[in-house]
């Protein structure tokens, strides 16, 4: 909205270009995510307190975290609004790609919000049936793939699939590409909502990896950087940084209540979300195999539910693990939850890191 209302203005005042560009709106962007968090952040753990929207705890958890039960929940409503305001006040809204992240943002964290509603409602730790919520999740992935798929038989998103580091094989996929747009965003998803477990841990990682996404999503959309980086190159996807940065920058206000003892759960209306939102500017940015490695943590902890699960099922009872998802296997050996946070963020860099060092092995 005001990117349609600032940038005419430079034909009177020469400032006003500034607006053009990019990189300037995604940093208003992020600071004004930023400053709505710290804005909004304590009226909404007031009002979550006010109704009573606490934090139902696992029978089958760690011990230590009955003293979280009560804590308010549904933060993610914060993160939720404090990156769609910005974007919408900063972003050049007739960007297709903007709507489809943001669309993605806000569906997958209704259907967390539904998750929490219920498990308030009833006053347990479970809300919808595990089916029903992956069932509705793969709906959504489902559409938002066709509108995918849409905008590329109409020549606006690519339809072939780039791997990193290999320069030669570009495979057209066509209708191919929405199962695996579908196993993306309901994975990311699933996999963000396991590991938020913790205070500060889900939220400390998603900002990193929204971090290295917000770089990866500036450099496809440039065309000197993605030529030189031998990258694919995305001219929406330029817009889309405005999108990203707002991103990481709610995240990082959020971190500041989510922080140990945290004031305030993001919930699966949060999870959900982050998980959603990270695929899709992955896949807009035709960067779908670095985000593997961007939430290289969260899939290390998606892993061991699953080899938990598995090994449980094969050995008949036994586990390999003391408890999935990871972060509980170290609780249980002992390790202090802000260690495990911080260690847990450490490995994120890391894996940060790695995966931008990958554009110059191109």
């Amino acid at each position: 909205m005001l990117y349609w209302l600032l940038v005419p203005l430079r034909e009177n005042l020469f400032f006003f270009n500034v607006f053009r560009y990019i990189t300037v709106r995604a940093a208003l962007a992020s600071l004004t995510a930023l400053f709505l968090s710290f804005l909004f952040g304590p009226a909404l753990i007031k009002l979550l307190k006010k109704y009573q929207i606490g934090q139902e705890i696992r029978p089958e958890g760690p011990q230590s975290h009955y003293a979280k039960k009560g804590t308010p929940s549904m933060g993610g409503i914060l993160i939720i609004g404090a990156t769609l305001i910005p974007t919408l006040l900063w972003g050049n809204l007739s960007n297709t790609y903007v709507w489809l992240a943001m669309a993605t943002m806000f569906f997958f964290g209704l259907i967390g919000f539904m998750d929490d509603f219920l498990k308030i409602k009833k006053k347990r730790s479970l809300g919808l049936i595990a089916r029903n919520k992956f069932l509705l999740q793969f709906i959504l992935a489902v559409a938002i793939g066709l509108a995918m798929l849409t905008l590329g038989f109409k020549g606006t998103f690519n339809l072939h699939l780039f791997f990193p580091i290999i320069k030669e094989w570009i495979p057209y996929l066509g209708w191919f590409y929405l199962p695996w747009i579908v196993f993306i965003l309901v994975g990311s998803s699933n996999a963000v909502n396991l590991a938020d477990g913790l205070d500060g841990l889900a939220i400390g990682l998603t900002l990193i990896s929204a971090g290295a996404l917000t770089a990866l999503t500036y450099i496809a959309g440039h065309a000197n950087f993605s030529t030189y980086l031998n990258i694919a190159r995305v001219p929406l996807a330029a817009e889309l940084t405005v999108f990203a940065g707002a991103f990481t920058g709610a995240c990082l206000g959020f971190l500041w209540f989510n922080s140990h003892p945290a004031q305030v759960f993001m919930g699966d209306v949060g999870a959900l979300s982050l998980g959603g939102t990270l695929a899709v500017i992955a896949l807009l940015i035709k960067q779908e195999f670095l985000l593997f490695t961007v939430v290289g943590v969260f899939i290390l902890e998606a892993l061991s539910v699953l080899i938990q699960v598995s090994y449980f099922k094969f050995s008949k009872g036994k586990r390999v693990f003391k408890m999935a998802p990871l972060h509980h296997h170290f609780e249980l050996l002992g390790w202090p939850e802000e260690k495990i946070v911080v260690r847990f963020w450490v490995l994120g860099i890391i894996f940060a890191l790695f995966t931008l060092m990958t554009l110059k092995l191109r």
